[in-house]
């Protein structure tokens, strides 16, 4: 493989890369091809919102009417030259969501979907516009839902990775760790039945809480329960892409985790560390 002189070699792939298309990110998807390839990384999937044609979310998807767009955008980056293009998307879980998603995703040739939670109820409330709700809800109700709301969602069987496991932490909002360990087993149970993996994401690093997602603490409870992971730097701008998955490597291992899988069209590979 013919990576950049001088490439920092993480060697990791990175599964969850934005497009202009979710309205929130910049850079086309040759420039975030081109960022994997000068670290060394040997695999990039993008994951844009999938649109939707209930008007769930439309400030941070694409229409309908660019799925074809979309789709071509990210198949004409998989080209011979490293690193590997994965087609992927990122899907969101509300009431219903099933009845669009299911004949949705499996009329697209993906090779994997992220599942993540980004509301409750009207509530959008990873928002950096919402975030004052925060101060008026019940933190340890909101976290409780979320987590409920994460075990249907793994035993929907829609997706194969769920996406910054404890996202309700962005903005420093959180209940004690004895009680999000508590809330957390069942979700985590529901994950591993539906034989999900779940990405280490260092978009955490880069907002308020200064924090990997997860956090240690759910990680090694996910290690206990053998569910699988992969690593995700949610890049919405080309230079994040790869952004400290050296962090990301220690927290795996002290975890206890030794291998990671890579996906092709929903089919999980192990692959040990480096």
């Amino acid at each position: 493989m013919n990576f950049s002189p001088g490439a920092k070699f993480i060697m990791v792939p990175d599964y969850h890369i934005h497009t202009p298309l979710c309205r929130h990110a910049e850079g086309n998807p040759a420039e975030f091809k081109t960022q994997a390839r000068r670290l060394g990384i040997p695999e990039i999937a993008f994951t844009d919102h999938v649109p939707n044609p209930d008007g769930y979310d439309p400030r941070c998807r694409m229409s309908m009417e660019e799925w074809p767009t979309y789709r071509n955008l990210i198949l004409d980056q998989q080209t011979v030259e490293p690193p590997q293009v994965l087609f992927g998307v990122e899907a969101d879980y509300y009431e219903g969501c099933e009845r669009f998603l299911r004949p949705s995703l499996s009329n697209q040739p993906l090779d994997l979907v992220i599942g993540s939670i980004h509301y409750l109820g009207t509530w959008g409330f990873d928002n950096p516009e919402e975030r004052q709700v925060w101060d008026t809800v019940d933190v340890t109700g909101a976290w409780q839902k979320y987590f409920e709301l994460l075990g249907r969602f793994a035993e929907s069987r829609l997706i194969d990775v769920i996406g910054h496991l404890d996202l309700p932490k962005k903005f420093g909002y959180r209940p004690p760790e004895h009680a999000i360990r508590d809330m957390a087993h069942p979700a985590l149970d529901r994950i591993a039945q539906a034989g999900l993996a779940i990405e280490i994401n260092t978009s955490g690093l880069r907002k308020p809480v200064r924090e990997i997602y997860p956090s240690a603490m759910l990680l090694a409870l996910a290690r206990e329960r053998d569910i699988p992971i992969c690593f995700g730097s949610d890049a919405h701008k080309p230079e994040e892409v790869g952004d400290r998955f050296e962090e990301s490597l220690k927290l795996a291992r002290e975890a206890g985790y030794t291998q990671a899988v890579r996906f092709s069209a929903h089919q999980k590979t192990v692959y040990p560390l480096p």
